[in-house]
């Protein structure tokens, strides 16, 4: 049995503060779609220890459960996430993201000239055995040359410059390429085609390259102030400043392929890592080195307002991404659309993270 981290600490449900007025339905709704898997045992544990068997007796509740409140309150008991091993009054910290809806082209044309891409042939993926000397161990994926070897893969820049070209791997052309970015970024969109058409790309792979958050550097430089480097602050520079575009773009060196997808419930997000389709302000991306996917985590946010009241929801972990790093950090899965990503766009907010456990893990907390 995998040992729980000393980042949890036991908490009652009346230490969460809006807990008894949330609306935990939509939390529910999300859970039963994670439940499915906890119950194919397709779930891995975290590094944080909290075991995806033990939440086998929840799972097979949530399928027939009508009731939220009372559900989770019998089959959980609330644990406070530190954010911090050393530092007890650090506090957790919350984004967002959200699917972009943008129009689109199976073909290129002179107005659709920017592509999204499949993953290419020579591109695989490595792990501690399988990487090659030299390649950093933050890389994942890796390029197969033609002798055999596995060499780092070359990144946006060179991709950007043509280095897939030719290679059929086209899914879609966009007619801006900063719409294509921030795809990347966000890792799915949905696809308008002009026939009437609408498809969805969500991620398949990557380079593995570290992933750079551009609005950081514009910030660093001066370009932007801290409270002007939201989505729409990045995207009116880099309207302001065409010519300095592609330089800024190629300064995150990761770049991210893709899948074709049906838009199958137009309620719903993409189908994200934990392999279940997202749930707008439900589901959220976390560290998948260190939690659970699955895992019901509530976030009480108060100086963050979505939907028109401070941010004090119960979220399911059924996402990752290459930013989201450590134990007390979410990104929120706003929605799909332009109005979403201008939600998502301005959550940068501190909170204060408790997972809830089911009650035989929690047990084994210290009091």
């Amino acid at each position: 049995m995998t040992a729980l981290s000393p980042l949890f600490g036991r908490a009652e449900f009346s230490d969460l503060p809006g807990w008894a007025e949330a609306d935990l339905g939509l939390a529910l709704a999300a859970f039963r779609r994670s439940a499915e898997r906890f119950l194919a045992g397709e779930v891995a544990t975290g590094r944080l220890g909290i075991d995806a068997e033990a939440f086998r007796p929840a799972a097979e509740v949530a399928l027939s459960s009508a009731d939220a409140l009372a559900f989770f309150e019998t089959a959980f008991r609330p644990a406070r996430i530190a954010a911090s091993a050393t530092d007890a009054a650090a506090r957790g910290f919350c984004t967002g993201y959200y699917e972009p809806e943008v129009e689109a082209s199976l073909v290129e044309t002179e107005r659709f000239r920017f592509p999204l891409y499949a993953p290419p042939a020579d591109l695989v993926k490595v792990d501690n055995v399988s990487r090659p000397v030299g390649l950093d161990p933050y890389f994942r994926f890796a390029r197969r040359r033609p002798d055999g070897m596995l060499d780092e893969y070359p990144d946006r820049a060179a991709i950007e410059a043509g280095f897939l070209k030719g290679r059929g791997l086209e899914i879609a052309w966009l007619d801006n390429p900063v719409d294509a970015f921030f795809i990347h970024i966000q890792g799915s969109a949905r696809l308008s085609l002009p026939d009437g058409r609408r498809i969805r790309v969500t991620y398949a792979a990557k380079t593995g390259h570290p992933f750079t958050a551009i609005g950081r550097s514009l910030v660093a430089e001066g370009e932007l102030t801290l409270a002007e480097a939201d989505m729409d602050g990045i995207r009116g520079w880099l309207a302001a400043y065409p010519t300095r575009v592609r330089a800024l773009l190629d300064r995150n060196r990761s770049f991210i392929f893709f899948r074709e997808a049906p838009v199958e419930d137009e309620s719903l997000g993409p189908v994200a890592a934990a392999k279940v389709p997202l749930t707008p302000m439900a589901s959220i991306a976390v560290d998948r080195e260190l939690h659970t996917f699955g895992l019901p985590i509530f976030i009480d946010a108060a100086s963050l307002v979505l939907d028109g009241a401070p941010f004090r929801r119960l979220m399911i972990a059924q996402d990752t991404g290459s930013a989201i790093l450590g134990p007390a950090r979410a990104d929120i899965f706003v929605g799909s659309g332009f109005e979403a990503g201008r939600a998502a766009g301005r959550v940068r907010h501190p909170g204060d993270f408790y997972a809830l456990l089911p009650a035989a893990l929690w047990q084994r907390l210290a009091s």
